[in-house]
């Protein structure tokens, strides 16, 4: 993995971190009417915090495809977890919290795992795997989970509701990466025609938009403590999934490696986990007179 590779990924998580966090800003003050609703997204887009957050999150976006289109989706997207330190920075500048024994034991374990996963792993891009039945079984198990997920939390929105929804978000950014690579060496091999003659281009639009919905309505209904934690852990393993399952991404497998880059994503996810619960984090959510009818929708 190039030093020009790592660069990108990391701007494109600054980019994505302070994005969150603007958008929960902004998101927490939307009427819960609009949950899971295409409305919520015309709420938002008046609100001018929430449009910088989509700035920033759409530089993040391009930053990122441009790091997948050179490297391979394994190494990049463990880097683009580090978004949760981006954003418990612009946090902590809002909330003037200390990062304390918490924040530093959560930065060392996401960038202890980061470095553990890729050095160990020695990810590599390769030859996309030719089957289209194992394409579509990938996809289709995390876009299903993603929807089915979502059908539990449309039950419980104030509950596990908006961790169950970044998770789901997660998933179809995850999808959204790996179809993101494949665009760009569809470009990189035949031009814009061959992009925009297959399918994946449009996948990602029709996954971005649906993403967006599940995690502005996660960020409206709980604080950005509980849903950004589980979609930045998410969204690397659905993407290290489809990279190693269809896009042909290979990874070092001796008995070692594998230990190792299993114990490098146990520490990514406890890094997340940790930082993500920190003091820091706005707690602010939805207040409870805001709680609409759900049987409505």
């Amino acid at each position: 993995m190039s030093a020009l590779e790592v660069i990108l990924a990391l701007c494109s998580a600054c980019c994505l971190g302070f994005g969150f966090v603007l958008q929960q800003n902004a998101a927490q003050q939307a009427p819960l009417r609009d949950f899971l609703s295409w409305r919520l997204l015309l709420d938002l887009a008046r609100s001018r915090r929430w449009l910088g957050g989509i700035g920033l999150m759409i530089c993040g976006l391009v930053t990122g495809a441009i790091a997948l289109g050179r490297g391979d989706i394994s190494s990049v997207e463990p880097l683009l977890a580090t978004n949760l330190l981006f954003a418990l920075a612009l946090s902590r500048h809002q909330t003037k919290q200390p990062l304390g024994r918490q924040g530093w034991t959560g930065l060392i374990l996401l960038a202890g795992g980061v470095t553990a996963f890729i050095v160990a792993g020695q990810p590599e891009g390769g030859n996309a795997v030719s089957d289209p039945v194992r394409h579509w079984l990938i996809i289709g198990l995390m876009v299903g989970g993603a929807f089915a997920l979502t059908a539990v939390a449309k039950r419980k929105p104030l509950a596990a509701g908006p961790v169950l929804l970044a998770v789901a978000g997660g998933l179809l950014y995850g999808v959204q990466d790996a179809l993101t690579r494949v665009c760009g060496e569809r470009l990189a091999n035949g031009g814009w025609s061959a992009v925009f003659e297959s399918w994946q281009p449009y996948a990602m639009v029709t996954l971005g938009i649906i993403s967006l919905i599940l995690v502005q309505s996660a960020f409206e209904t709980a604080p950005l403590r509980m849903s950004l934690p589980a979609l930045t852990a998410t969204q690397p393993l659905a993407g290290i999934a489809c990279g190693v399952g269809f896009l042909g991404d290979r990874l070092n497998t001796s008995v070692g490696a594998l230990a190792s880059e299993a114990g490098g994503l146990a520490a990514i996810v406890g890094g997340i986990v940790l930082l993500g619960l920190h003091p820091a984090m706005p707690r602010g959510c939805a207040p409870v007179e805001r709680v609409p009818d759900m049987q409505s929708h």
